[in-house]
């Protein structure tokens, strides 16, 4: 077996095992590493590259509707967390606490933040007094603790980055305009950016956030069938501003209590990159977020002028994306297996033969194509291939939503597709907690979200067979 063929042949089929083929991936293109703390992770360069792409994107975004970056600190009092009644609830499973300075029992534990709405209601409580002090728009990037059970790389780890956003407002309506407008802004990031087709919706009352009035979802579907929740905004209501004091005088001089919102995208957009694109290969970048869009392989490096002309084609298509040159001595077909194993969206492969006809060779990861173009139509063609790729991507990710997405209208069509089938199940449901645990309990599948575009598939709830009240997506998750 070839060198080349071997570096492929040690990924395990995606059909085969797929959490094997997922962990295979993460190792194999050096995106993460375990470490000696269980459940945490070390990102390597090239994942924390795409992490980074993923901040400036979004930070822009941020900035551009007004939001400012703030850092709060990483320890929460154990009577700030406390203040707050059903959120502590909703986080105590997952909370870890510092019960020592040194040698000395603290008088007051501290929370490591699982999330830090209790801090930044505790600030903007001390911060504003008049309708003038509204809206704050804040926003901070930092990393929170939510100790897990099971972990996975990227997926749910016992640390993970993030970006969590925290508003204030005047009105309820200018809170739920917020909610969705991040909502929608990071719709866009998966779309645009990262390749990936999502689901928006509503999360029922029982997958809400803890202490919040409303939570919206954006859902992506994995290649497996199974759903990842890739982003959510939370419509917080006065809940937070009533327990914390958050007042402010309004125009008649009446105190009023703040609408709160908050949202977030978290490591795991990564997780959700290698599972909608990768194939047995290894990974497949989106472009627009692929850390090297173009990597140029020399061919028979050694002759004149080989390296030579590498380098000038490399200084060209560095001013139109992210290129690199792979001048090691190793042979061309492990550089071709190593970049594919990577996702690079586009291979340069110039030799001998090609400087004399005044050409390169193409190939696009996301397809196995290989085109010849002219070394004068670089500047144009590798933006236009970019973006080419980038579109295949995306419709393939959504054909494979569509053709997992199944209908049922009865518990019998229901348990056939989550065994059977995989991926999103629609069905319309009455609203009743009970019903939405018993599909849990017997199928495995929770409630994604109610999606913002109802449909009717039937009048009766799948469960219990009385009045729906809502289409939702259930599924098996992440």
């Amino acid at each position: 077996m070839s060198k080349s063929k071997k570096l492929v042949k040690e990924i395990t089929s995606r059909d085969e095992d797929f959490a094997q083929w997922y962990t295979d991936i993460v190792k194999k293109a050096e995106l993460a590493d375990y470490s000696s703390v269980k459940g945490c992770m070390i990102i390597r360069p090239y994942a924390y590259a795409m992490w980074e792409s993923i901040q400036s994107y979004l930070d822009k975004k941020f900035k551009e509707t007004g939001h400012q970056n703030v850092y709060m600190p990483m320890f929460i009092p154990e009577s700030l967390l406390q203040k707050e009644k059903d959120h502590v609830e909703g986080f105590a499973p997952e909370v870890a606490w510092v019960t020592h300075s040194g040698d000395e029992e603290l008088t007051e534990k501290l929370c490591v933040r699982p999330t830090s709405e209790t801090l930044f209601c505790e600030h903007y409580a001390k911060i504003v007094q008049s309708y003038k002090d509204l809206p704050k728009l804040y926003n901070q990037w930092c990393s929170v603790v939510r100790c897990e059970k099971t972990t996975r790389p990227f997926l749910r780890t016992t640390e993970f980055l993030w970006q969590e956003g925290h508003t204030i407002h005047e009105t309820k309506e200018e809170a739920e305009n917020e909610t969705k407008r991040m909502l929608n802004t990071y719709a866009d990031l998966c779309e645009n950016v990262l390749a990936i087709p999502v689901l928006k919706g509503r999360k029922t009352e029982k997958e809400k956030f803890a202490g919040g009035e409303a939570t919206y979802t954006i859902e992506a579907l994995m290649h497996d069938g199974k759903a990842l929740q890739a982003g959510t905004s939370h419509f917080l209501g006065q809940n937070f501003a009533k327990s914390f004091g958050m007042q402010y005088s309004d125009k008649e001089g009446k105190l009023q209590y703040v609408y709160q919102t908050s949202w977030g995208v978290t490591t795991r957009l990564i997780g959700a990159i290698i599972m909608v694109h990768g194939d047995d290969n290894g990974l497949v970048v989106p472009p627009r977020i692929a850390p090297i869009q173009v990597i140029i392989v020399p061919v028979a490096q050694h002759k004149d002028g080989v390296l030579e002309k590498a380098n000038e084609l490399k200084d060209r298509i560095a001013k139109i994306a992210r290129v690199k040159l792979d001048d090691s001595d190793k042979m061309p077909g492990w550089k071709f297996s190593e970049y594919e194993m990577k996702g690079v969206p586009i291979r340069l492969e110039v030799g001998p033969r090609d400087i004399e006809n005044n050409q390169v060779v193409l190939a696009r990861r996301d397809t196995g194509d290989k085109i010849t173009v002219s070394m004068d139509d670089l500047e144009t063609k590798i933006p236009e291939l970019l973006d080419d790729i980038h579109n295949n991507m995306f419709e393939k990710a959504k054909k494979n939503v569509e053709e997992k997405t199944h209908t049922a209208v009865n518990m019998d069509e229901f348990k056939d597709i989550v065994e059977n089938k995989t991926g999103f199940v629609k069905a319309m449901w009455c609203g009743d907690r009970e019903c939405e645990d018993k599909i849990r309990e017997e199928t495995g599948a929770t409630s994604r979200c109610m999606p913002f575009e109802q449909e009717e598939v039937s009048d009766t709830c799948v469960c219990c067979g009385k009045k729906a009240k809502k289409l939702v997506y259930w599924g098996r998750a992440y």
